[in-house]
């Protein structure tokens, strides 16, 4: 496939909607950026945590957003997160970074500042870009060319969550990860209601294959691409 102009794809949805695997596989596929934005969220839970912040410290998380050098891979193939000039790529998916990624997520200030970054990456992708997370369609790039919501049920989200934690994480630790986060992020941010001109994908009885392919047809459908 071939892109007729330059492409942004967003995707929103909760926790195990298979939203960054897919979004991954979609770039690759259409020779676009493919960009993580949660990975942002996640390397700031590392600056932080790291600093010596206290989680319930609001003005100590803010300026450790503010301040953190944040740099992220757009290539769907060689996927980096750097923060402060160390590589954190395995470190953000820790649990130690999953249950106090929320600290920063849930405060309005972080969110903005890293709002203006995904932004500025996603406008920097000279072929365009599929971003994914939980504000994307709205608040991020609410005039990408194609705006998704992926969702799927609870028990289809928590089984695909299982396949990428460590085997030692116990269901509690994997409910909390998934659906506790999904809880404490809807207080802020609506990324379960597709809103006007996001199209709803229902993924609970999908296969990887078949979500991928979707969600390249609708690109070819909205006449940014071209088979």
């Amino acid at each position: 496939m071939t892109l007729a102009d330059r492409l942004v794809i967003a995707i929103d949805g909760p926790s195990g909607s298979g939203k960054s695997s897919t979004s991954r596989e979609v770039a690759r596929r259409l020779g676009i950026g493919y960009l993580d934005t949660g990975a942002m969220y996640r390397a700031v839970a590392v600056a932080f945590l790291d600093s010596g912040v206290a989680v319930d410290d609001t003005a100590g998380i803010i300026e450790a957003t503010r301040s953190a050098d944040i740099q992220v891979s757009l290539d769907p193939d060689q996927r980096w997160v750097r923060v402060n000039g160390r590589d954190v790529t395995e470190e953000i998916r820790e649990p130690r970074t999953s249950e106090n990624v929320s600290a920063v997520s849930t405060i309005p200030e972080c969110r903005a500042d890293l709002v203006e970054r995904q932004r500025a990456l996603m406008d920097s992708a000279p072929d365009g870009v599929v971003a994914e997370g939980r504000d994307i369609t709205t608040v991020v790039y609410p005039d990408a060319d194609l705006r998704i919501l992926l969702t799927a049920s609870p028990e289809a989200r928590l089984r695909r969550r299982r396949g990428d934690l460590d085997p030692e994480v116990t269901e509690d630790e994997l409910r909390d990860q998934v659906l506790r986060r999904d809880e404490d992020d809807s207080k802020l941010v609506e990324f379960q209601t597709a809103a006007e001109g996001v199209t709803l994908l229902d993924t609970s009885d999908m296969g990887f294959e078949q979500v991928v392919q979707t969600i390249i047809d609708m690109a070819r459908d909205a006449g940014r691409a071209d088979a």
